[in-house]
């Protein structure tokens, strides 16, 4: 939602001075909520100014400036670090997603898993068999099933 503009906030204080109705009846003629209208007049008295207060809404950062140079520099010395292990490393208490979105925010990848061992999964081909599945010739079917034939043309 977008904030009331600073000729409309000014207007609406004008009118509250001049006592121009009550706060609600100046709220009904500018179009605004009586809750607007009470909370500029605090924020004139408490602050002296009627601007919008947007860097007092919302969630404070935990990731700030400082983690942001760390995490640069540590993914840049060791790639291979997980998001776990860059949260250890800074001693930040954020989730990790908060780190993930940091990181591609600032352009920079990172190890997505820890490594495990190697797979124990052995060949698959039997033993002599030869590379590439030169199998006979036999055993592969001369005809073909109903959903690779060709449809007839229709005229």
């Amino acid at each position: 939602m977008a904030a009331i503009s600073i000729d409309l906030r000014t207007r609406i204080l004008k009118a509250c001075d001049r006592g121009d109705g009550t706060q609600e009846q100046i709220a009904r003629r500018f179009c605004v909520s009586y809750g607007l209208v009470k909370k500029l007049l605090q924020q004139r008295r408490r602050t002296g100014s009627i601007e919008p207060r947007y860097r007092f809404c919302g969630r404070k950062p935990v990731i700030v400036s400082a983690h942001r140079k760390a995490l640069r520099a540590l993914v840049h010395a060791e790639p291979d670090l997980t998001l776990e292990e860059l949260r250890a490393r800074l001693g930040l208490t954020c989730t990790i997603q908060a780190i993930h979105y940091v990181l591609a925010g600032m352009g920079l990848t990172y190890k997505k898993r820890h490594s495990g061992p190697a797979s124990k999964a052995g060949p698959t081909s039997p033993k002599g068999a030869a590379p590439g599945g030169g199998g006979s010739r036999r055993s592969t079917r001369k005809s073909s099933s109903s959903s690779t034939r060709r449809r007839p043309k229709q005229t």
